[in-house]
């Protein structure tokens, strides 16, 4: 019965209709899947996460001006200004950034080689480091101080002071696996730790330890010191938000690392993906509209033998299955071309991305073929019940 309904569609089948909607929903099929997969490849170039502080987090000092510089201006946050930031809209809370107020000299020793340096500590409350909080917190009878370092004072050192002094370069992991010998003083006491780097971060430009161990250290060794925050990490709740960049600008303030412009970049990149998907999805719909026409006219060819077939004891669902298997058929090759297109197009343009981005990690493409599976699943189903219902009205017109 399936071989003479195959032989009645050869013979009506139009050929340029079928095409056309081919060719029309692979277009929107590859259009959806390849800008989908082209957002998440992309994205990350401007919301990286570096794993210690999140991209919702936004850090803000005062700006210096040469005349506030020259008069000696206080360039801290007084608790007003604070609470003007807490009360915004955009706002979801603030935590102060709180420095050291004595002096720190930390040496690291290389093999049998070794180096140190003056330097300077900073914390922010232990809930805005995105970290293992077994690992970030400091014990008062212990010795050791877990830290964050920035990412571009280990490139500073190895592409700068290492090359010149004849020095191993080191990664990241290594770099944690060496412990630094720290000697503070103030108070006319000295205190003598030692230090491990367990991250690097690229949003912080800034030696970063454990709140409780600042505090315990500037109680000891700076007790009565001015601790007002220069600089406060604010968390957001949309940083693509333009009231933020407007804030910034009437209160005079500076936000650190391009954070602003990179939730811009977001938020277009945003805008770009969800008005190519909608001409993706409205070219599939089309496309969908196309097939259907087709099938509603290559039944309204049959009519006359599909009665005569349901009138000697086919059942409509025994008539509908060639014409369902015929647009599953269809809409399954067109999802497999798609994909294998999207593969190709996605390999030309990450070779490009990893040339200027090297650092930039690989997305799954498991989302995009998802959302194809579910587009190829979603118009199958139409198809079946649209056919089907077509063929019980010619069923319910005959009797």
């Amino acid at each position: 019965m399936n071989y003479e309904l195959i032989k009645l569609l050869r013979q009506h089948i139009n050929i340029s209709q079928f095409v056309g909607f081919f060719a029309a929903n692979l277009v929107g099929m590859l259009i959806v899947l390849t800008s989908i997969q082209f957002y998440k490849d992309v994205v990350p170039v401007f919301t990286e996460d570096d794993g210690l502080i999140s991209n919702t987090y936004l850090i803000l000092s005062k700006r210096i001006t040469a005349v506030s510089s020259l008069l000696g201006e206080a360039s801290s946050f007084s608790q007003e200004e604070i609470d003007d930031i807490a009360s915004q809209r955009f706002t979801k809370r603030v935590g102060r950034f709180t420095a050291s107020q004595y002096k720190v000299y930390a040496s690291l020793g290389v093999g049998s080689l070794g180096f140190g340096t003056d330097m300077f500590f900073e914390s922010v409350p232990s809930d805005f480091v995105d970290t293992d909080p077994a690992h970030w917190h400091y014990d008062s009878s212990g010795h050791e101080v877990p830290i964050v370092l920035p990412r571009s004072y280990l490139a500073i050192y190895n592409f700068g002071f290492a090359q010149s002094q004849s020095l191993p370069r080191l990664t990241e992991g290594v770099v944690g696996m060496i412990p630094l010998d720290i000697r503070l003083r103030g108070n006319g006491r000295e205190e003598r730790l030692r230090g491990k780097v367990i991250g690097f971060s690229s949003r912080l430009n800034t030696i970063l330890v454990p709140e409780d161990f600042m505090t315990w250290s500037n109680a000891q060794l700076a007790p009565g010191a001015d601790t007002a925050p220069t600089r406060l990490i604010v968390e957001v709740t949309n940083p693509t938000d333009d009231a933020i960049a407007r804030f910034i600008d009437d209160r005079g303030y500076e936000m650190e690392n391009d954070q602003l412009e990179a939730g811009r970049l977001t938020y277009f990149l945003k805008i770009v993906t969800g008005v190519v998907l909608a001409v993706g999805l409205l070219i599939s719909i089309l496309s969908f509209y196309i097939l259907m026409l087709s099938v509603y006219l290559l039944l309204q060819k049959n009519t006359t033998k599909l009665e005569n077939l349901l009138l000697i004891g086919y059942s409509p669902a025994r008539v509908s299955l060639p014409y369902q298997l015929l647009t599953i058929s269809v809409n399954f090759l067109v999802l497999v071309i798609a994909i294998g297109l999207l593969l190709w197009i996605r390999s030309q343009y990450m070779n490009l991305l990893w040339s200027m981005f090297p650092q930039i990690e690989e997305a799954s493409i498991v989302p995009a073929i998802l959302c194809g599976l579910a587009i190829f699943v979603v118009v199958s189903i139409f198809n079946i019940i649209a056919i089907r219902r077509r063929v019980n009205l010619i069923w319910q017109h005959k009797e």
